[in-house]
């Protein structure tokens, strides 16, 4: 099941989101943050966004399978005036225990919805090149329109090549 969380459901949600991320650092994936990376990090973290879910320029939700936290994705609405057509997904995420069931093209599909919703026509997105999400997005009917060399390290400290994707709507 796929929930958004709302501005007063965030915050009971933090440490399941915490989790997820530790996961995906610990497995590899280029999301921002360095090794060694705990829960309490993660948990901080998710707790600096909470005032942009508060302002509506943030959206998350989370996919549940028995009742945990199996991922989480994010839609970053733009606030200039002359971009408020277009929104940037981030921090797509299905932890370890619970991928290969389709969970993460739910979560970009869910985001793409409600962007389109919203009056989005436009959405962007990075990810490290090579990477599994890479082959999501592109399978999701995504433009990759860019590399960009050494772009971010990885959570070992490795600076990892950067693709950068769009998609109309």
């Amino acid at each position: 099941m796929i929930e958004p969380l709302s501005p007063s459901s965030y915050g009971a949600r933090v440490e399941a989101l915490a989790e997820v991320l530790t996961d995906a650092v610990a497995g590899g994936a280029s999301v921002g943050f360095r090794l060694p990376f705990a829960v309490e990090d993660a948990a901080a973290w998710w707790r600096t966004r909470e005032p942009a879910v508060r302002e509506g320029t943030l959206r998350v939700w989370t996919a549940t399978v028995d009742g945990a936290v199996a991922g989480t994705v994010s839609l970053s609405l733009e606030t200039k005036p002359n971009g408020r057509h277009r929104a940037e997904v981030l921090k797509l995420m299905v932890h370890s225990r619970f991928r290969g069931r389709g969970l993460g093209r739910a979560l970009l599909e869910t985001a793409e919805a409600a962007a389109a919703s919203g009056g989005a026509t436009l959405l962007l997105l990075d990810t490290a090149a090579g990477s599994p999400a890479e082959r999501l997005y592109a399978s999701a009917g995504w433009t990759r329109y860019g590399v960009v060399p050494a772009y971010a390290a990885d959570p070992s400290g490795v600076l990892e090549d950067c693709s950068f994707f769009y998609k109309k709507l």
